[in-house]
């Protein structure tokens, strides 16, 4: 007899919550092997293919292309073995309870491991509920909705419409919520869980159910909060222009764009940074660049170059190659710079990390920021590609501006901004000359150090650009 197993969707490392499908890989009915992909969903980092742990006959499948889902919920069942003779192989029987009492035998794993789940054995597919078990059908939507009722001082937020109807009492248990951010944002809105009825798979409340809850309550003017709970403005001055609006388009916050806003948001709000900037004169920089290439061998790249100069400048001010634990209250400072660098793509804008940056020659920095640019640009950079960096370098010059203030890249304290290279007037030994210039600039979190320690890196580093030589006495 066939055995249902239900692989969910596993943790794909690094703090990652959740993840869209972008593309299924099979249908209901394919015969499926073990540790075959079988479907594509973009994190907040990467894309990535999901191979399944389990070979057999895919007997359905959990959210349409477009679909969010948060880590756990259930991606697909698979038929494994002899198919059942007396009914659908999607369907456990009583041999098949969730207890595992009655199978013929474990069934292994294959040992291929995505972050944490391992597969050395399947747990069985919980049977589902039939319609006829389930909780009463939704009520139609009414064209204007009541105003919503209050219960233990939070108010009840009106349901999604692909939600069914609360049953009373069906939320007496846990509250079916598996996202730490949906379970924030929830509070911080002053939303009661219990009061809500999720959308996605057995009951399971997203993101989007809240954000339609918070939605429904606002519009009939009832969102609150309780008492020491944090409330987040959702006012403005004048009322945002509805979704059906002509010449109005709403772009969801989702994927590597909500990320990046998120990211950016909590720097701004988390750490007091300030910026530092000086022009300086490359040329002798590109004359040095251009003397290696000319040697033979592999071309250097002045981002290369450059990522080198910052390194040698981080080993002379340690205090920028940190990040601040504000629940310790303490400044962690890394022996290890895992350099970070902005890279612009079709998805959005991506930081690679090129790990042990300070171990590297300048033809090994060429090789890996040529690696990891092409990946970006195909969206194969994996979640440890772009986790982990300790200080970033971000060359805007490549979009034709010469200066800027970046936004530090949490939890790092810092980050190296540089501008394009281009002729201008300069006085160089003493004459006007025509030099190729560039602008740099430092923004940096005011709690790991002061203006001197920023201004001596910068100095620094503007001094390795003007006399490339002055690297050698860290070489």
């Amino acid at each position: 007899m066939a055995q249902v197993l239900e692989f969910k969707l596993p943790d794909l490392g690094e703090g990652l919550t959740e993840a869209e499908i972008v593309r299924w890989l099979v249908e209901v009915g394919d015969v499926v092997a073990v540790d075959q992909p079988v479907v594509e969903v973009e994190t907040a980092k990467a894309m990535v293919d999901v191979p399944c742990p389990y070979g057999g006959v895919v007997t359905a499948r959990f959210g349409a292309e477009g679909t969010e889902l948060p880590v756990g919920a259930p991606l697909l069942t698979v038929a494994v073995g002899e198919p059942a003779e007396d009914g659908p192989a999607d369907e456990a029987g009583p041999a098949d309870s969730a207890d595992g009492r009655g199978r013929s035998g474990a069934t292994e794993g294959s040992g291929n491991v995505l972050v944490g789940y391992g597969t050395s054995e399947a747990p069985a597919r919980r049977r589902r509920v039939r319609p006829s078990d389930a909780a009463p059908a939704k009520a139609a939507t009414p064209a204007a909705p009541p105003a919503a009722p209050v219960a233990n001082g939070h108010p009840r937020a009106a349901e999604p419409a692909a939600a069914p109807a609360r049953t009373p009492g069906a939320m007496d248990g846990p509250v079916p919520v598996i996202s730490p951010l949906v379970r924030r944002l929830a509070r911080q809105n002053g939303l009661d869980l219990r009061e809500m009825t999720g959308s996605g798979p057995e009951g399971l409340i997203l993101r989007a159910d809240v954000e339609y809850a918070l939605r429904a309550a606002a519009a009939q003017g009832r969102t609150g909060t309780t008492a020491g709970e944090p409330r987040t403005q959702r006012t403005t001055d004048a009322p945002a222009p509805a979704a059906d609006t002509p010449g109005v388009t709403r772009v969801p916050l989702k994927g590597i764009r909500g990320t990046v806003a998120d990211k950016l948001s909590r720097s701004r709000t988390e750490i007091p940074d300030a910026t530092c900037w000086v022009d300086a004169d490359a040329t002798e920089l590109m004359r040095t660049r251009a003397a290696m290439n000319a040697a033979g061998g592999p071309k250097i790249s002045v981002l290369a170059l450059l990522a080198r100069i910052c390194t040698a400048a981080l080993a002379r001010f340690p205090e920028l190659n940190s990040s601040v634990d504000t629940g310790a209250r303490e400044i962690v400072q890394y022996a290890d710079v895992h350099l970070g660098f902005a890279a612009q793509t079709d998805r959005g804008l991506v930081v690679p990390v090129v790990r042990d940056a300070h171990t590297r020659d300048a033809e090994s920095l060429t090789a890996e920021f040529a690696r990891l640019t092409e990946a970006a640009r195909a969206g194969t950079l994996t979640p440890a590609d772009l986790t982990g960096g300790t200080f970033t370098l971000n060359n805007y010059g490549v979009f034709g501006v010469d200066g800027s203030t970046p936004i530090v890249n949490h939890p790092e304290a810092a980050m190296l901004g540089v501008g394009r290279i281009v002729p201008k007037p300069w006085v160089h030994e003493g004459e006007l000359a025509v030099r190729q210039v560039v602008q740099l600039s430092l923004t940096f979190d005011h709690r790991v150090c002061d203006g001197g320690t920023a201004g001596g890196f910068l100095r620094y580093v503007a001094n390795c650009v003007e006399q490339p030589a002055v690297l050698l006495r860290t070489l």
